[in-house]
């Protein structure tokens, strides 16, 4: 039923997150459709792109990035917070990945600077797509396209 004066919901078609290019179709399945996007990425430093994507005021992806220390082990550090996204379990991307829930995150070394470093794609907020297996797959997804992207855009070289 459409009634007079409302507009129908939208679907979003995001194709920059923290001022790196994304695949529209890789972000499309964590929007649902609605009447207004916002994606908020006040919170971005130089090697830390952060990004809050609410749709109708509702946040349904936070995305950073982060470039750390070689001998840090951000997999083994967020464990307790991986388990909080749901069932973390590990992935074949970058250096290192663990798929949750609600949530992911992939490692990848680099060099930044003149130095070794690592850099870390953390996503969490997720709840879409509904069903569960179909959710960690579009993670998965996104984390394999997403990290050398990013890792390139802050100027982390493999």
């Amino acid at each position: 039923m459409i009634l007079p004066g409302c507009s129908s919901p939208k679907t979003f078609e995001v194709s920059e997150l923290c001022g790196t290019k994304v695949d529209p179709a890789l972000v499309a399945p964590f929007l649902p459709e609605g009447e207004e996007l916002k994606v908020d990425d006040s919170l971005t430093e130089a090697g830390q792109p952060r990004c809050k994507v609410y749709v109708d005021g509702t946040l349904h992806l936070y995305l950073r990035g982060d470039i750390v220390e070689p001998d840090f082990d951000p997999l083994k550090a967020t464990e307790q917070s991986m388990r909080r996204l749901g069932d973390p379990a590990p992935a074949d991307i970058g250096d290192g990945a663990t798929i949750a829930d609600h949530g992911a995150m992939a490692v990848r070394a680099c060099t930044y600077q003149g130095e070794k470093r690592q850099y870390v794609l953390d996503l969490d907020g997720v709840d879409r797509p509904q069903d569960t297996a179909e959710r960690r797959r579009a993670l998965e997804e996104f984390l394999r396209s997403q990290l050398p992207v990013a890792v390139e855009a802050e100027g982390c070289r493999p």
